[in-house]
């Protein structure tokens, strides 16, 4: 099957934290074909694979729906040969698994995947499903063409043992910094928050984010006053 597709993009920012109980996954809403931005609001890029187990992606839309629906189906088989569902480290290596035999005909090299859940046996868990075919179990991952402009923001702000709103502010934030940077980000900011209690989903519209599209436009000049020095020079005395 030849899944090469001039369709929309969903390339924006996807971003995964864990806290001391559980995940949340974040990500805007802007999709975009070509150079043109298609829709601001209605992308919703994080799709749901097992009752606690979401994926966030960033690429091809069609493409993207088509990895989720495929992995979904499998997974719900599993649940009712083994009468419970799979654990957030089998759901991303099959998708891993997935993703990697198929890397021609998905286009691979242009697609984010962030998987994240909770079980009851490891708890929350994040994994990057990186291009070559391999599943990276981290604190937080962050993918999508606007993740460069915030790494070294999470490096510096993620910290163990955080509380579920701090978490949950902490990945409000990061999306809305690179949606202040990168021009394939934008609109609203969409959340969830997985833990053993379930799924809680938020959204975040944009002029209620920290950096709104008001303020980020918005530049601060310095006034820097020139001082002018006069020095009087006589003229030589004949």
């Amino acid at each position: 099957m030849d899944l090469h597709l001039n369709a929309p993009y969903c390339m924006g920012t996807i971003v995964g934290v864990t806290y001391d109980d559980g995940v949340v996954l974040g990500a805007d809403s802007r999709m975009t074909i070509g150079m043109l931005v298609a829709n601001d609001s209605v992308s919703d890029k994080i799709t749901q694979l097992t009752d606690k187990v979401y994926i966030c992606r960033s690429g091809p839309a069609a493409v993207l729906e088509f990895v989720s629906d495929y992995v979904r189906n499998i997974l719900d088989q599993q649940t009712i040969q083994f009468g419970q569902p799979a654990t957030v480290k089998a759901t991303a290596n099959l998708v891993r698994l997935f993703s990697y035999k198929n890397t021609n005909a998905i286009q691979m090299g242009q697609m984010g995947m962030i998987v994240g859940g909770w079980d009851k046996y490891e708890g929350g868990q994040i994994f990057a499903v990186a291009q070559g075919g391999t599943i990276l179990k981290l604190p937080y991952a962050i993918d999508g063409s606007g993740s460069s402009g915030i790494e070294g923001f999470l490096d510096r702000a993620w910290k163990e043992g955080m509380s579920k709103d701090k978490a949950e502010k902490l990945v409000v934030k990061a999306v809305s910094l690179a949606i202040a940077s990168d021009a394939a980000s934008g609109g609203a900011v969409r959340t969830v928050t997985i833990n053993s209690d379930g799924v809680r989903k938020n959204c975040y519209p944009p002029d209620s984010l920290p950096l709104c599209d008001d303020k980020r436009r918005r530049t601060k000049t310095k006034k820097t006053t020139t001082t002018r020095t006069e020095r009087r020079i006589d003229a030589p005395k004949p």
